[in-house]
């Protein structure tokens, strides 16, 4: 979709598009498993933990943080992860609304 057309989009389906894309990729999908793991961490322990290099986790926690799915604050001279818990209860109340509306129906195509 391109950036033109979502303004014809309400900015809750835009917010949960952007989550969605964001956890659209293994990678991103490891480093949060691996940050509802531990709680709180650096860059560096990602990169111990993950076969990937240390760039290239920076960028998928970029987009992580972009998204709103995860918060960075800066201790010393590097930035500490966690999960954004708001963007978790978000997702959570979406699903939720999905699920009991799915459940209210009794047809399938």
């Amino acid at each position: 979709m391109g950036a033109t057309k979502t303004e014809h989009f309400t900015s809750k389906q835009n917010a949960i598009a952007t989550m969605a894309k964001a956890l659209g990729h293994p990678a991103r999908i490891a480093i949060f498993e691996y940050l509802i793991k531990v709680g709180t961490c650096i860059c560096g322990d990602i990169v111990n933990e993950l076969p990937l290099a240390q760039p290239t986790i920076s960028q998928h926690l970029k987009e992580l943080k972009s998204a709103g799915l995860i918060k960075g604050n800066v201790e010393g001279n590097s930035v500490c992860y966690c999960i954004d818990e708001k963007a978790i209860a978000k997702l959570k109340n979406y699903f939720d609304n999905v699920s009991i509306k799915l459940e209210k129906k009794n047809n399938c195509c």
